[in-house]
Formats: structure tokens, C-alpha cells, sequence
């Protein structure tokens, strides 16, 4: 990439100007989605600049609250769910909403109702803010399937079903990743500007990778196929070289989003027994185990598996 020539560029692709021209291809659309994502984006922006004033502003430190995962709530995790409850109901394209951070979905007021659930992380890792470390904001769309009156079944849609999904991480410099169903896009925050501009367009994951990432305390509970997995990335069989381990315990995943982006990225998602985006999950906070990473590294870890279903 030649930064220097990016650095005078005047024709920038903005997510705004992104997601209209992708609008624009389809006559029937209303732009209802266009505006909802607008206001995630705002959302993103507002969090983002929390974080980074987060220790000036008294925002790191507990709020003496756990959510529904048993996770003690941070201060900051708070403020960004409050931020993007408002902002997705005052966009007035939602019906539903499901966070980490509630135990509750939320049934948006009829007078302001739209047709789009949204379930979202608003703020994942955040317990890892002091370690000056990347978090970021997670999020599905879906679109509602009783229009009339919405009900927890309109959630419980396997993630095949979603619309778009994304994410918004925040360190170094602030990055928004999308997908409305057709490949992914990387934004990144100008802050001179206001504004996201694609830098990253049509990522695609390689067929191999060269890296893996696990929580290595948590080897005590893993099943015989996943200890073979890691075992075989330290110490190769067949002559390749190892992988290397790169592990933050920040924006991990949330199944169905982080499923539905690495596959239409090229890669795979598997919980262990089937494709992570056809589980349908029986209640809002329920969890799975989930492989995500390059196409062929899954297939070898569903083979470990087929083959201990077969002893």
C-alpha cells in the first residue's frame, strides 16, 4: 500500500458512501438499513472516543453490577451499552435487541418500531482497557420475521439467517468490519475527518494459516480432537513448520457475528459438531464452543473429530 499517495487521495469511499452505493443496487430497498447502520456507526465513534479518555474520564473500574455471563460489568461497559441502546432505537429501524450486558432482550416501543433485530457485544474485553490492549464492539443484524408483533422467536433465528454482521475495534486506530452478506470490508476511523474509510476492501482469509489463538488455560477442559489440534500447530507431523500463538483474551467472539464474517471472508466456523451458523440456539445468552480460522485448518480439526466419532 503507498501511504504516502493514500495520504492525498480526495476520492474517499466513506461506510456512508459504502453502504449507499451497495443500496443503490438493489431498486426495492427502502434505505431503512443504510439509516440503521448509521447510527451503529455513531455509535462505534462515541465508544470509541470513551475508551480513549476512559482513565482521564474515570471510566476504568467496576460499576458493581455483573452481566448475565457472570462477568463484573465495567464502568465503561455500562456507558457503551446505554450508548448503543439509544442510538439503535432512536434510528427507528429496530424491533428487538439483545446484549451482552442485559439479561433481558428489549422490545423497542411500537411508535418507534422498525423491522431489524439487533444482538451485540457493545463492549468485548473490556476488562483488558488498563492493559491498553484492543476491545471492541460486536454485532448481528437480523430482520424480523413477524412484522406485526415481534417475539423472542424473531431472535432465535440460526445465524444463517442474519442480514449483516460486523465488528468495531478499538486500539491503536479505530477499525470497523462489515459484511451485509457478500464478502467484507475493513473501515478505518480518520479522526481529522469524523469519518470511516475503506482500507481494507474484500478481505480474504488464506486457505492456511500460519498462526492459532487459544486461551491455554482452559487446556484442562478441552476435549481429545482440540488437544490433538494445538498439540499438532506446536509440534507438525509433516515437516511443515509450527504455528505460532498469538492470544488476547479481547474481542474473541460472539458465535453467530464473528461466524457469519469469517465466512464470507473465505474461511469456516465449527462448534465441534456442525457449521456454527446453523445451530439454532434455544434461549439469548446461550453459548457454544466455536473453531473460526482458514478454510483448511477447520477442515483438519472436523476430521479429528469424525475420526474420534468413529473409535
Amino acid at each position: 500500500m503507498d501511504h504516502a499517495a493514500d495520504a492525498h487521495r480526495t476520492d474517499l469511499m466513506t461506510i456512508t458512501r459504502f453502504v449507499l452505493n451497495e443500496q443503490s443496487k438493489h431498486p426495492e430497498s427502502r434505505g431503512d438499513f443504510t439509516i440503521l447502520l448509521s447510527h451503529i456507526v455513531l455509535g462505534c465513534k462515541f465508544v470509541c472516543t470513551a475508551v480513549n479518555k476512559a482513565g482521564l474520564a474515570k471510566l476504568i473500574g467496576l460499576a458493581g453490577e455483573t452481566n448475565v455471563q457472570g462477568e463484573e460489568q465495567k464502568k465503561l461497559d455500562v456507558l457503551s451499552n446505554d450508548v448503543f441502546v439509544k442510538a439503535l432505537i432512536s434510528s427507528g429501524r429496530t424491533c428487538i435487541l439483545v446484549s451482552e450486558e442485559d439479561e433481558e432482550a428489549t422490545f423497542v416501543e411500537p411508535s418507534q418500531r422498525g423491522r431489524y433485530v439487533v444482538v451485540f457485544d457493545p463492549l468485548d474485553g473490556s476488562s483488558n482497557i488498563d492493559c491498553g490492549v484492543s476491545i471492541g464492539t460486536i454485532f448481528g443484524i437480523y430482520m424480523v420475521k413477524h412484522s406485526n408483533e415481534p417475539t423472542l422467536d424473531d431472535v432465535l433465528q440460526p445465524g444463517e439467517n442474519m442480514v449483516a454482521a460486523g465488528y468495531c475495534m478499538y486500539g491503536s486506530s479505530c477499525t470497523f468490519v462489515l459484511s451485509t452478506g457478500v464478502g467484507v470490508n475493513g473501515f478505518t476511523l480518520d479522526p481529522s475527518l469524523g469519518e470511516f474509510i475503506l482500507t481494507h476492501p474484500d478481505i480474504k482469509i488464506p486457505n492456511k494459516g500460519k498462526i492459532y489463538s487459544v486461551n491455554e488455560g482452559n487446556a484442562k477442559n478441552w476435549d481429545g480432537p482440540t488437544a490433538k489440534y494445538v498439540e499438532k500447530c506446536k509440534f507438525p507431523t509433516d515437516g511443515s513448520s509450527s504455528k505460532s500463538l498469538r492470544y488476547i483474551g479481547s474481542v474473541l467472539y460472539e458465535v453467530f457475528p464473528m461466524s457469519f464474517l469469517m465466512e464470507r471472508a473465505g474461511g469456516q466456523a465449527f462448534t465441534g459438531k456442525q457449521r456454527a451458523l446453523e445451530l439454532v440456539p434455544k434461549n439469548i445468552h446461550e453459548r457454544s464452543p466455536i473453531f473460526l480460522g482458514s478454510y483448511d485448518d477447520v477442515e483438519e480439526i472436523k476430521a479429528l473429530y469424525a475420526a474420534e466419532g468413529k473409535e
